[in-house]
């Protein structure tokens, strides 16, 4: 199983185009596995490894946020 890092740092190793990155989303399984670290740091705290991991899939989605951004200004 790749995490959502892995996924990420393929996604954007594999070249582009700016629709291909505007298009892009994470597959099924990262989104589940976000929404249930989410829900686990909300009820019961998470382990450190549990924090780490949340900490880089919320640094990779903000560094997509603005390579979307970036990418929809270029293709004006």
């Amino acid at each position: 199983m790749k995490n959502a890092y892995d996924e990420a740092i393929d996604f954007l190793a594999g070249g582009m185009t700016p629709a291909y990155l505007i298009e892009f989303r994470p597959s099924e399984e990262a989104r589940a596995r976000f929404e249930d670290l989410i829900a686990k740091e909300k009820t019961v705290g998470l382990l450190p490894e549990e924090t780490e991991e949340l900490d880089r899939m919320m640094e990779i989605g903000r560094l997509l946020n603005l390579a979307k951004a970036k990418a929809r200004s270029n293709l004006r």
